[in-house]
C-alpha cells in the first residue's frame, strides 16, 4: 500500500501493474498511450476551482477560474472575501457557489478547516473534515484527495465522466451508479485514483480533448 502523495513513480508503477491486471485498460494504454500524471496544486485556489466544477462544464468551469485568478492576483481566502455578489456573478459564480466559496474562505481564516493538515491526514479523515464543510460533498471531497492530494486509492464514483468511462471500456449495458461503482473499483484497489486517470483518458481521448 502507498502511503502520501502518489509520486511519478509510484504511477508508473500503478499503470504497469493495472494493465496487468486488467486487459480493458491495458487496451487503453495501447489505443491511446499512458495517460498524463494529472495533478493540482493543493490549497484554497483548487478547492474554489473544484466547486466551480460542480455540475457544469469543463470548459466553463475552467473559464470562470480562470477569470477569478486574474481577478484575485493572488487569489486566497482574504481577496476572495473583498469580491462583492455582483463581481462574483460576472466572473461566473452562481448564488450558491458564492455562498460555498465564502462559507469555505471564511473556515480557513478561522481555522476551522486546516488544509495544510488534510496533506498528512489519513483518507476517511481527510473526506470526513472536508465534508463538514457546506458545498463540499463526496464528490468534491473525492476530487481533492485524488488530484490535490495525490491520494493513490480515491474514486470518485459520482463522478459523470468516469461513469461513462467505465460503462464503455468495461461494455455494460448500462452506466453504473455509485453503488456500482463502489463494487466495479475494488477490482483496482489499492490504485483506483490510477485507474480513474485511465478511465479520464480514455473519455477524452475519444472526444478529441487530449
Amino acid at each position: 500500500m502507498i502511503q502520501g502523495a502518489l509520486s511519478e513513480i509510484d504511477y508508473q508503477k500503478g499503470l504497469k501493474t493495472l494493465s496487468k491486471r486488467d486487459a480493458d485498460l491495458a487496451q487503453v494504454i495501447q489505443e491511446f498511450g499512458p495517460p498524463p500524471f494529472w495533478q493540482r496544486e493543493p490549497g484554497f485556489p483548487t478547492l474554489v476551482y473544484i466547486i466551480l466544477e460542480q455540475q457544469v462544464s469543463l470548459a466553463s468551469a475552467r473559464a470562470a477560474y480562470d477569470r477569478l485568478k486574474k481577478a484575485a492576483a493572488p487569489l486566497t481566502p482574504q481577496s476572495f472575501l473583498e469580491f462583492d455578489d455582483a463581481q462574483l456573478k460576472t466572473i461566473g459564480f452562481s448564488r450558491q457557489k458564492t455562498r460555498y466559496c465564502r462559507e469555505l474562505a471564511h473556515a480557513i481564516l478561522e481555522g476551522r478547516l486546516d488544509l495544510t493538515w488534510l496533506e498528512t491526514a489519513a483518507d476517511d479523515e481527510a473526506r470526513a473534515k472536508l465534508t463538514e464543510q457546506k458545498g463540499i460533498g463526496a464528490w468534491t471531497a473525492e476530487i481533492y484527495l485524488l488530484m490535490a492530494l495525490r491520494r493513490p486509492d480515491a474514486w470518485p464514483t459520482g463522478d459523470l465522466a468516469l461513469a461513462n468511462a467505465v460503462k464503455a471500456v468495461k461494455n455494460l449495458a448500462h452506466t453504473p451508479d455509485t453503488q456500482r461503482m463502489e463494487e466495479l473499483g475494488a477490482a483496482y484497489r489499492p490504485w483506483r485514483a490510477v485507474a480513474a486517470r485511465l478511465f479520464w483518458h480514455y473519455y477524452l481521448s475519444k472526444k478529441g480533448l487530449t
